[in-house]
């Protein structure tokens, strides 16, 4: 029975994440998860597809404080738990939604390092930003995500992409939040809806990638694969997939080792490639 074998965090959307073994999950997914973005000088959001430099940047969460790490440079922390701040209107792909800004030290701190002018806000907890209506309910949020709160990745998905490239690539380069174990490669693509100790999820349409899955993580170096694989392996509709996207039906807790129930399969999306 497919099991759930790794969680990861990633606190500021495109920086690098957290792995850890048990965590809660709230209203727009997994606690911490995306709270944080940085902006540029438009407040526009930025991510690695501009700044690949980002995937360097390194987060823990000690003692309620938010610490950022990276080559080079001393460590910065911010508050966990933030209520002050700017308010600011800022700009997610097609949403516009209020968020407040940090502090003028940490701001400092990621221009340097990143080599151009930015900020860092979070999503207060009185803000809602709503899952596309396209293929979600009227109730359903999340933070600074691409669009849906979870990204689900079976480990034999990565393993069957791998036998096709020649040199592996790491489940970070896609960012997942949770990762099942004791299925078979791209089983996700055929789950609708999932039940994880007490959490049901839907799984409404596959993950799209962009150029990110390209940058390796540890060096920020960008190369062709294994995006030029899976274009050949996992295109459809004119887009390339790898992972599902999924929505969350209450808040509760998640744990390695939770049993991953199918609730309701369907054809798998993408199609099987004969």
């Amino acid at each position: 029975m497919p099991t759930l074998s790794q969680i990861y965090i990633y606190p500021v959307k495109s920086l690098a994440g957290i792995a850890v073994s048990a965590w809660p999950v709230d209203k727009n997914g997994l606690l911490y998860d995306r709270k944080w973005m940085l902006i540029d000088e438009q407040n526009q959001f930025l991510s690695q597809r501009r700044l690949a430099r980002m995937a360097l940047i390194k987060t823990t969460i000690q003692h309620d404080r938010l610490v950022l790490s990276a080559p080079n440079q001393h460590d910065i922390s911010l508050e966990l738990h933030p209520t002050d701040g700017e308010t600011l209107e800022v700009s997610i792909w097609h949403d516009r939604c209020l968020a407040k800004t940090v502090t003028a030290d940490v701001d400092e701190w990621l221009s340097r390092f990143l080599q151009t002018q930015c900020r860092l806000v979070y999503l207060p907890d009185d803000q809602q930003r709503i899952v596309d209506q396209h293929f979600a309910e009227p109730t359903d949020q999340t933070a600074f995500s691409d669009g849906f709160p979870f990204l689900i990745v079976s480990e034999n998905s990565l393993n069957v992409l791998n036998r096709s490239l020649e040199i592996p690539v790491t489940m970070q380069r896609f960012r997942p939040n949770l990762v099942v174990t004791d299925c078979e490669g791209y089983a996700e693509d055929s789950w609708r809806q999932l039940k994880i100790n007490t959490i049901e999820f839907r799984l409404p349409k596959p993950c799209s990638r962009c150029a990110v899955p390209g940058i390796d993580p540890d060096t920020a170096i960008s190369s062709k694969e294994p995006l030029t694989t899976l274009s050949r392996l996992r295109k459809w509709q004119n887009k390339i997939y790898f992972g599902q996207n999924a929505i969350h039906n209450s808040s509760g807790n998640l744990a390695i080792g939770d049993v991953v129930q199918i609730l309701k399969s369907a054809e798998h999306q993408p199609p099987i490639l004969r």
